[in-house]
C-alpha cells in the first residue's frame, strides 16, 4: 500500500489521528510558507518531495539504532504546523542542516539559505504528516502507525513521495 493510500485509510479509521482537517492544515502551511517566499505551488511540492527523502533517511538511521519506538516519539514530539527549530537540529543536527539545504537547493535551483529557512516549517509538517497514522489515545495498537512504517519503507520500492503525497492530499481534498 502506498505512502497516501496509507494516509487515506488512516482519515478513514476512527482510532487513528488523521483527518482531512489534519490534511488540509499541512498542505495550508505548505503552501503559504512557500508563497512566503515566492515559490509556485509544484516548486514547493518539489521542495517537500526531497525534504521528505531526507527526513526518511534520518529516521531510518534513528530506526536502526534506537529502533522504532525511538522514531515514533521523535514524530510525536515534534510533529507540529508552526516552526520548530528543535526538530531540524534533532533530525539534522551539526552539520547535515546545511548539507540537507544545499542538496535540495542543488536539485531545485533555490538559495540554500532559502531552503535553511523554511526547515523549521517544513520539517515539522512531514512529521505531522506521519503522525496521521498513530492511533488515538485509548485506541488499541496492533502494527504501530502505518503511515510511518510504509514512510520508512526498508525496501525501497519507490511509493514514499512526500510531495506526491502533498499533491494527491490536496487533489483528494479538493484544493486543487
Amino acid at each position: 500500500m502506498s505512502l497516501f493510500d496509507q494516509i487515506v485509510s488512516a482519515v478513514s479509521n476512527p482510532q487513528q489521528q488523521a483527518s482531512t482537517d489534519q490534511l488540509g492544515s499541512i498542505l495550508g502551511v505548505a503552501q503559504q510558507i512557500g508563497g512566503n517566499q515566492g515559490l509556485d505551488p509544484n516548486l514547493t511540492q518539489t521542495v517537500m518531495s526531497l525534504l521528505g527523502g531526507h527526513v526518511r533517511s534520518s529516521l531510518q538511521q534513528t530506526q536502526a539504532t534506537q529502533g522504532n519506538n525511538q522514531v515514533q516519539n521523535l514524530v510525536n514530539q515534534f510533529a507540529g504546523l508552526g516552526s520548530n527549530p528543535q526538530a531540524v537540529n534533532t533530525l539534522f543536527p551539526g552539520a547535515a542542516q546545511q548539507q540537507v539545504s544545499e542538496n535540495i537547493a542543488q536539485q531545485t535551483g533555490l538559495n540554500p539559505g532559502m531552503i535553511q529557512s523554511m526547515l523549521p516549517v517544513l520539517v515539522p509538517l512531514v512529521l505531522n504528516l506521519l503522525q496521521s497514522g498513530s492511533m488515538q489515545q485509548g485506541a488499541q495498537s496492533g502494527g504501530g502507525n502505518p503511515v510511518l512504517n510504509t514512510f520508512l519503507d526498508a525496501d525501497r520500492d519507490g511509493d514514499v513521495d512526500v510531495g506526491d503525497v502533498m499533491g494527491m492530499a490536496g487533489r483528494f481534498l479538493g484544493q486543487r
